[in-house]
């Protein structure tokens, strides 16, 4: 296979635009709403009062396995604990995807996984809460994990020179994608004005997260190549797998750029993946909506992030040309503690739109340049999906310790407020951490002789 393919590279992109609508409609968009909605109504039910006589600000409790929880603080820690099992499992699955050449197979399953459980949440029921919850859980378990053998396509289909190009692009299709769905879920949802049929309607939409996913992802699946490198697996592959890894994690830790690079990774983009993850439960909690327009205020939010995200994607790839890949990470993670000193003082539904433009345009351009700058810096390898498996790792354990202690602060403060202090330490250190990534590759041996 040659690389620069477009047929190929149109196949790549094309994920993105099938799995995006997960991130929006389920992670960010409509179900942390109708999530919340559903827990007021089992709490007001519990007690025996009207959803509408719940005091201003009383905090909604619910009961998973027997523990008293507040419902953003149990979507928090069961997010956590997904990221925490993709954690464990892409390097382990990663090396017997590169020894058998099956990260194709990979990557269609978890697929599957993903969007079959976004599908299930038709059926959520407060009532049986924990159900629910491990739906959420396998949602994020397939999207997450499919994403590491997604990303392991990058550098065996493009050259290094437009990896930037090419992953911003995967970005900005992933955006306008799940945009349009969102779009569609809008109008119907808002087609009514009867409480319960918006409810219903909820539900549907993420069925259609589920059909969009499996069949958008078609057009990936009738083009990536399968085994680039022509592996031929002996019996005992899957020890064999683990070996490999070994082997790749040895040649990992001879590396400097790419392992400074990893660490100041994990700091800022556990910032920017609780800012996705929690900002809607932020907003919900702490801006002053008018009556009833809360809802409708936090989709435009959301819908403006999504526009403003495709064209930050754009503008930070061409910036990369001009400045490089750290410096226009330097200057991405840089707005994000704006941001954040920004978050933590508003109050007033105009100051979160500003907040939600200026997020649009920083988030999409550091999630791809952040992507092609671990690609380019790879060694010269064969098992793509064993080194970005430490990229995935290393991206799912911060997410687990960021929304983690998003949770753990207003466990702990009574404000979720005093959460964005935590999201703003982690994008200061990891703007200190890009200072020490070397321009060149510099190997350990060489340091060692020095």
């Amino acid at each position: 296979m040659e690389k620069g393919d477009k047929r190929i590279i149109r196949g790549w992109v094309f994920y993105d635009w099938a799995n995006s609508v997960y991130n929006l409609v389920i992670s960010s968009a409509i179900f942390p709403i109708f999530f919340d909605i559903q827990t007021k109504l089992e709490y007001a039910k519990s007690i025996g009062k009207d959803v509408k006589e719940l005091p201003e600000g009383q905090p909604i409790l619910v009961d998973f396995f027997g523990l008293k929880l507040s419902s953003s603080v149990l979507f928090s820690f069961t997010l956590s604990a997904s990221f925490l099992l993709v954690s464990f499992l892409s390097p382990l699955l990663s090396g017997v995807a590169d020894y058998t050449g099956s990260k194709k197979k990979f990557l269609r399953f978890f697929c599957y996984m993903g969007a079959l459980s976004c599908m299930s949440l038709y059926f959520f029921n407060p009532a049986r809460i924990e159900l629910g919850m491990f739906s959420v859980f396998l949602a994020s378990v397939g999207y997450w994990n499919s994403l590491v053998f997604y990303n392991a396509f990058l550098p065996e289909i493009a050259d290094v020179n437009d990896h930037d190009r090419i992953s911003a692009r995967g970005f900005t299709m992933g955006y306008f994608g799940s945009m349009i769905l969102l779009v569609i879920c809008l109008a119907l949802i808002m087609s009514t004005d009867v409480g319960s049929e918006k409810l219903n309607y909820m539900r549907y939409a993420f069925v259609f997260v589920g059909i969009w996913w499996i069949g958008f992802s078609q057009f990936t699946y009738r083009v990536l190549p399968n085994n680039v490198y022509d592996k031929k697996p002996e019996p005992g592959y899957l020890w064999r797998g683990f070996r490999e890894l070994k082997i790749v994690y040895r040649e990992f830790k001879s590396t400097v750029r790419l392992k400074r690079y990893l660490v100041a990774f994990f700091f800022f983009n556990t910032g920017v993946q609780t800012v996705m993850l929690m900002a809607t439960i932020f907003a919900n909690k702490e801006i002053e909506w008018p009556e009833g327009s809360g809802s409708t205020g936090l989709i435009i939010a959301i819908l403006l992030i999504q526009i403003l995200g495709a064209i930050g994607a754009f503008i930070m790839s061409k910036v990369s040309q001009r400045f490089g890949n750290i410096k226009t990470l330097m200057i991405s993670v840089g707005f994000w503690i704006i941001i954040c000193a920004c978050a933590f003082s508003i109050h007033k539904p105009t100051e979160f739109y500003f907040l939600a433009a200026s997020v649009g345009l920083v988030m999409g351009g550091v999630q791809a340049i952040g992507r092609s700058t671990y690609s380019k810096f790879l060694p010269e390898t064969t098992d793509h999906a064993s080194y970005f498996s430490f990229y995935d790792a290393s991206e799912k354990i911060g997410i687990v310790i960021g929304t983690l202690f998003f949770g753990l602060m207003e466990f702990w403060t009574g404000s979720i407020r005093y959460s964005i202090v935590a999201v703003a330490a982690f994008f200061i250190i990891g703007f200190v951490a890009l200072l020490f990534v070397p321009k060149e590759e510099i190997e350990v041996s060489d340091i060692k002789k020095a």
